[in-house]
């Protein structure tokens, strides 16, 4: 099959037939066609760059929603990261510090994860610094959260130890002595009434008339009232826990009996002279670890520094003790 064509011949000046054969037409035809549809398909691919799809502007939209909301959980970890480490100044500058405790190293709050890369799995993503980072930060704060909560456990711990302790230790006189006049002997060695040698005198000596209410100076049980062998005639024993014990010796009568409980200030028992006493008085011990020490150190509950400083300066004079 051919095709007729016309051509325009210069020299007869007139446009002449020409018959071409359906192959030349192809061959003619086929570059043309194929570089249209190559211009067309680059123009395609150019426009479709530019022109979004309905689908696309959603995903688009949606994702930029999600970068958003990323950066506003970004500033809220920051903030809430920033009251945390307020909480952990607290912690270690105040309420560790209140309680005597280590303050927790601040290498345990900086704590790694063992060296590998917990994130490994977001770094394909196409917002993965951002995802990562929010990640990063997340786990940091849970992790702050944790050991702060532990060493918060630990000071509820220590202060209901702390208010145990300082409800239980001696730290009153054991007889109502504002003007501080009941001072007869301090602790240390002194002359013995009856044997007229220098002893250590384990105690102190607090002179009252016989009657005079006797106080526990701290929270305790009674482990001992009664008669005593070793010359304190009518005597108690407060055991206060944490090491610490206190006596209560030449007693007129006893007011409490063993295994009882008793709080600091309660009644225990009156002013005597039994056992080996030439006055009536009292003598009071405290011990930690079954060891003596001495009593004034442990009357700083109720008194003022300058009572203090007197009770010091009293129960130093080398006098003879009364037991």
């Amino acid at each position: 099959m051919s095709k007729t064509k016309y051509r325009f011949n210069p020299e007869t000046l007139r446009y002449e037939s020409v018959n071409v054969s359906l192959k030349d037409f192809l061959k003619q035809q086929i570059p043309k066609v194929l570089g249209i549809m190559v211009v067309s398909f680059a123009l395609f691919l150019w426009l479709s760059d530019l022109i979004e799809t309905p689908n696309e502007r959603s995903l688009r939209l949606e994702n930029e929603q999600l970068k958003l909301q990323y950066k506003m959980l970004n500033l809220r970890l920051g903030e809430m990261s920033k009251a945390l480490d307020e909480i952990k100044k607290r912690d270690n500058q105040i309420y560790r510090m209140i309680f005597e405790a280590e303050p927790v190293p601040e290498e345990m709050y900086k704590g790694g994860y063992g060296g590998i890369n917990r994130y490994s799995n977001l770094e394909g993503l196409s917002n993965a610094q951002l995802v990562i980072e929010t990640s990063e930060k997340l786990d940091e704060l849970l992790n702050n959260y944790y050991i702060l909560s532990k060493s918060l456990d630990e000071i509820v711990d220590l202060a209901t130890y702390k208010k145990e302790f300082l409800e239980s230790v001696p730290s009153i006189s054991p007889l109502s002595d504002r003007n501080l006049t009941r001072f007869a002997s301090g602790f240390g060695y002194r002359l013995h009434p009856i044997y007229k040698t220098r002893r250590m005198h384990t105690g102190i000596d607090l002179t009252a008339p016989v009657g005079t209410p006797v106080y526990a100076t701290g929270k305790g049980t009674v482990v001992y009232a009664g008669s005593s062998l070793e010359g304190y005639g009518l005597v108690v024993i407060i055991d206060h826990g944490f090491d610490y014990s206190s006596i209560y010796a030449h007693l007129d009568e006893i007011k409490v009996k063993k295994n009882q409980q008793v709080k600091r200030g309660d009644i225990i028992g009156t002013v005597g002279s039994t056992g080996r006493s030439v006055a009536p008085h009292l003598h009071y011990e405290v011990r930690y670890m079954d060891k003596p020490v001495n009593p004034v150190n442990y009357y700083f509950n109720d008194v003022t520094p300058e009572e203090y400083e007197r009770i010091i300066e009293i129960s130093s004079r080398p006098t003879q003790s009364l037991d």
